[in-house]
């Protein structure tokens, strides 16, 4: 089944790099010159992957972005001109699963787009795991890719819903950030700890009751993190 990516650009030369490139790989490629053209065709296609501009006229990437995760959970890469840790840490905030910076090289960014497709539906659909894992008041829910708190819904990215599917497999269990990195992203580590934490920190918020001291997800200083036992829980 060949999956499909939305190119938003509004620059032609760079859309029509990455469709020679991406056509080659097998993959269908949908087009959009701006945000608002861009919201108007997910909510109208089937789409798999999105690779998202930052600077963009009308609906900028950031605000798209913003917009897309009220209602979906596809996958997203952002491009920016600007190789600035601020702009990685936003972007990853509002629920980016990869950022790359421009200039770039077309085959790198290939392999991160089949890198995320693999991990987010080959994954799926091949991996066994209980239909749900719960500990404490959380349940996460291997159908729909949520995670209840309480019984109220809460709903994931694919890089936050890995996370915790590692974690709640192996509560106790203490992971380096380079585990995690290579489990969850499918890829070599290459010290990019900041990636890692600011997924942390996004999961933190939506299943902590005080993030800035978590329960569930704990530090252990100058290793990685771990996920409670069902023996720590109150």
């Amino acid at each position: 089944m060949n999956r499909t990516v939305l190119l938003v650009d509004d620059e032609p030369e760079i859309v029509e790099l990455l469709r020679l490139f991406l056509e080659r790989d097998g993959l269908d490629i949908l087009e959009a010159g701006n945000g608002e053209e861009a919201w108007r065709c997910i909510r109208e296609k089937k789409i798999d992957l999105a690779v998202i501009d930052i600077m963009m006229p009308k609906l900028d990437g950031v605000q798209l972005l913003k917009l897309l995760r009220t209602e979906y959970k596809l996958p997203v890469i952002l491009l920016s001109a600007k190789n600035q840790d601020s702009d990685k840490i936003l972007g990853l905030h509002l629920g980016a699963d990869d950022f790359i910076a421009k200039p770039f090289n077309p085959l790198e960014v290939v392999a991160r787009i089949q890198a995320i497709l693999r991990r987010t539906y080959e994954f799926n659909e091949t991996a066994e795991v209980p239909e749900q894992l719960s500990i404490g008041n959380l349940v996460l829910d291997h159908r729909d890719c949520v995670i209840y708190k309480d019984g109220r819904e809460i709903p994931l990215t694919s890089i936050e819903y890995k996370l915790l599917t590692a974690f709640m497999q192996s509560p106790g269990r203490i992971f380096t950030k380079q585990q995690l990195f290579e489990q969850v992203w499918s890829d070599y580590y290459y010290d990019d700890a900041n990636t890692i934490m600011v997924h942390i920190s996004r999961l933190r918020e939506k299943i902590e009751d005080t993030p800035k001291h978590p329960f569930y997800i704990q530090t252990v200083r100058g290793i990685g993190y771990k996920f409670a036992k069902r023996d720590e829980l109150p």
